[in-house]
Formats: structure tokens, C-alpha cells, sequence
């Protein structure tokens, strides 16, 4: 369940990423940007949904913040 929380953040990060080049690149003339944007912003809200799901399920375990006393 790990691995896939990661690779789902990296294509985040790649889409991000794919957002900003087109950005430069089309200066604002195509709708690729715009497209790369709501891909990441769908990966997030499905991330969200995922990690609550597997949560609710079990599948992982919060492990809590250790405060220093």
C-alpha cells in the first residue's frame, strides 16, 4: 500500500511539472496546461479517498505524532 502512495505522488509531482513546461512552452495559447492541472488535482482527490478507504478498512494504521514529555 506504501508503494502505491508514493507512485501516485510522483505522478502528481510529474503532472505538476508537466503543467509548468507547457506553460512556458504554449504561453497560454492550448488548453495543455489546464488539462495537466485537473489530471493532478483528480490524482489528489482520488490519493485522499484512497488513503481514507484504506484507513477505514485497516489496510493502514495511523501511528500518531510522539510528543516529548
Amino acid at each position: 500500500m506504501k508503494w502505491m502512495i508514493v507512485l501516485i505522488l510522483l505522478v502528481i509531482i510529474g503532472s505538476l511539472g508537466s503543467a509548468l513546461y507547457f506553460m512556458m512552452k504554449d504561453k497560454g495559447n492550448s488548453s495543455r496546461m489546464v488539462h495537466s492541472l485537473m489530471l493532478r488535482i483528480g490524482l489528489s482527490i482520488a490519493l485522499f479517498i484512497g488513503i481514507w478507504v484504506a484507513y477505514y478498512f485497516g489496510l493502514i494504521q495511523s501511528t500518531g505524532l510522539k510528543v516529548p514529555q
